[in-house]
């Protein structure tokens, strides 16, 4: 029978659920046990599709094409956990079926309130989201305790625990014990009136984990135990770690977690923690064999979960080629006024990500020019592969005015375009090619190479597509088709020939989603590699 572990936040935002629930996810997994992970977040969006990265950090795309909270991501990397549409639930998500269920009559002509139809529908979204026959479904809750949107998750999660047994629910509460540097001393005073606002509502939250930037004194976790009405061994430390976020786990695992779940769920572990591993890949982080500096040039550059899975891929490539990543972080607008040689001078690689809209795709095809003419190793995902396409389009071969049907729909020459079947759709999501595709890699080329198959599958979240009217053009001026989705025949990859360039790959999808710490992404393992490699040859101009 499924137990359930209910994760909540108090005292600030942004205290690392996401990745404390990741972590606890792996360290069961690691016992031999199955788990599924849950994000609701009480925001009234349906999902964070159509919300600016600004706001909300990435969207994280799924393979059946859910958009949904970066935490998810988290997830995924952290453990085998199936990720789907039930994966993340939003108000607007759990009102819209209500909505839908009163206006098909489904609730009879009663008065359809927060409790219970709310209430309820959340709980069935809780169900859904265990994954079957797990052994463990952890339950993330959005927000911070005390936030008006956040109560009817909480009370659904209370009346949750009442309808199955004493120990088949866990409530897991996340907390920050600020430091006051003028005193020099950690305060307990927040942590307990967040607990304190949990338990007004009816939640007795079983195990405490404290956020702290410094050691909690030996007498702290008997102090927090007695007011928050907790065990004092279930008063967890959580430091800021010092190196990576992959020794998240580990910290837990000394600090006692493990025992204190088992035990309050009456779970028996299947194995014991086998860490050798993992040590092993902590050591290859704090200790590298190589540095390289890779310059990502994008539109949200300023907030770095905005490109997460970016930089985690860039991580877990660095870890399999023994590289520490140092991240040159430019945005795209400043590079179309300053120039790429000012900004990017003394990379070892270049990365564009994606985004949408006009503002900065000028500075990437500046950025993409440099870093061809210079043969530095370039990687383009989605809008960047598509400024590749029309890089090379006006500067090899001679289409001045080519450029993306996203900000030009007119342009003469659009070698980024809608496909015919999108441009009757009048809704702007229903444009979007979203979730997990096919591609056929093209023998001989760099992605058939890094990838060691004929066929793989990748996640998509875009609008625009390489117009095929201009492939044989391109082709003939030297741009490598080098992946095809064959049910649509859209461009997937585009490449140049390693005669050309040691290494440039751009790809319509988001490769980004599909990596773990010990599994990298072969592209970007390869982009890494590539990195390496230019660090010991001549600098070519």
């Amino acid at each position: 029978m499924t137990k359930y572990i209910f994760i909540t936040g108090g005292v600030v935002s942004s205290l690392g659920k996401g990745l404390t629930a990741a972590a606890i996810g792996w360290i069961l997994e690691r016992m031999g046990l199955t788990v599924s992970m849950q994000k609701l977040d009480p925001y009234i969006n349906v999902d964070p599709g159509t919300m600016s990265p600004f706001q909300h950090g990435e969207v994280y795309v799924t393979d059946d094409g859910t958009e949904a909270d970066l935490d998810l991501g988290h997830y995924e990397r952290f453990t085998h956990s199936k990720i789907d549409k039930h994966s993340n639930y939003t108000t607007g998500k759990i009102y819209r079926e209500v909505i839908q269920k009163e206006r098909r009559g489904d609730y009879l002509g009663s008065t359809v309130q927060v409790i219970p139809h709310i209430t309820d529908e959340i709980k069935a979204a809780i169900r859904r989201g265990a994954s079957s026959g797990c052994d463990v479904a952890i339950t993330e809750i959005g927000g911070t305790v005390g936030d008006i949107e956040s109560l009817p998750f909480l009370e659904a999660i209370r009346q949750f625990s009442l309808e199955h047994g004493p120990q088949d629910t866990l409530f897991i509460h996340l907390t920050l014990l600020p430091f006051l540097r003028a005193s020099g001393e950690l305060k307990t005073k927040p942590t307990q009136q967040s607990v304190g606002k949990l338990r007004e509502i009816g939640i007795q939250p079983q195990i405490l984990i404290c956020r702290t930037e410094k050691p909690m004194t030996p007498d702290m976790p008997a102090k927090i135990a007695l007011f928050c009405n907790v065990r004092k061994e279930a008063v967890i430390e959580e430091r800021d770690v010092d190196f990576s976020i992959y020794e998240v786990p580990v910290d837990l695992i000394k600090a006692g977690l493990p025992q204190q779940v088992l035990e309050k769920l009456a779970l028996t572990p299947k194995r014991d923690i086998a860490l050798d591993d993992w040590f092993q890949l902590l050591e290859t982080v704090k200790h590298p064999e190589h540095v390289v500096e890779i310059g990502v040039a994008g539109k949200y550059i300023e907030l770095h979960d905005a490109y997460k899975s970016i930089y985690e891929a860039l991580t877990h490539a660095g870890i399999a080629n023994r590289a520490k990543i140092r991240l040159r972080k430019v945005a795209a607008e400043q590079v179309a006024t300053q120039g790429a040689e000012a900004l990017l001078t003394g990379v070892d690689a270049v990365l564009v990500p994606g985004g949408f809209g006009e503002r900065g795709f000028e500075g990437k095809i500046a950025t993409i020019e440099w870093a061809r003419k210079h043969r530095i190793p370039f990687l383009g995902i989605c809008y960047g592969m598509q400024a590749a396409v029309v890089e090379y389009a006006r500067h090899v071969c001679g289409i001045e005015k080519a450029t993306t049907a996203e900000y030009a729909p007119t342009a003469e020459h659009r070698v980024i375009d809608l496909m015919e079947e999108q441009k009757a759709v009048t809704q702007l999501g229903g444009t979007m090619r979203l979730g997990a595709f096919e591609c056929r890699l093209t023998p001989g080329t760099i992605s058939r190479e890094e990838y060691g198959a004929e066929r793989i599958s990748e996640r998509h979240r875009h609008r625009f597509e390489f117009n095929n009217r201009y492939r044989g053009q391109l082709a003939e001026a030297g741009l490598v088709i080098a992946g095809v989705n064959d049910k649509h025949d859209l461009v997937e990859i585009i490449e140049l020939p390693r005669e050309v360039h040691p290494w440039f790959v751009g790809v319509q999808y988001h490769p980004e989603f599909k990596t773990k710490p010990q599994q990298p992404h072969p592209l970007f393992r390869g982009f890494v590699a590539a990195a390496v490699e230019r660090q010991r040859r001549p600098v070519e101009v």
